[in-house]
């Protein structure tokens, strides 16, 4: 088996500061579903989560009142019924995924000794 020494990683050292530079430089697209914050201060995580659970309940109420215009006969779309109810479905599960995960930290954290 054969290790190579930590001088040969130089090249691929100087690629990765510049890919990260590269990176740095790229400013992503803003999104309608993140909170907008003002100035250089970071959103904090109540404010994510708020608008998670916002969307999550929008998507819910959508998908509601879609399914009550085809019981009613108002529409006749059931494709995009059905894709509102599984996309629904899907947010809500990952909403109570994220949250399992992290109650799961917050336990973790608790039961370290200091």
């Amino acid at each position: 088996m054969w290790i190579e020494p930590v001088t040969a990683g130089a090249g691929m050292l100087q690629e990765m500061q510049a890919l990260a530079a590269d990176a740095a430089a790229i400013q992503p697209a803003a999104s309608t579903d993140e909170p907008q914050v003002s100035g250089a201060a970071p959103a904090d995580f109540g404010s994510y989560l708020s608008t998670a659970i916002n969307s999550v309940n929008q998507q819910q109420l959508d998908a509601s009142s879609n399914q009550r215009a085809i019981e009613t006969g108002e529409s006749t779309d059931m494709v995009g019924t059905m894709v509102s109810i599984q996309k629904a479905s899907l947010s809500f599960s990952a909403l109570v995924q994220t949250r399992n995960k992290v109650m799961s930290g917050l336990d973790d954290v608790m039961n370290m000794g200091l």
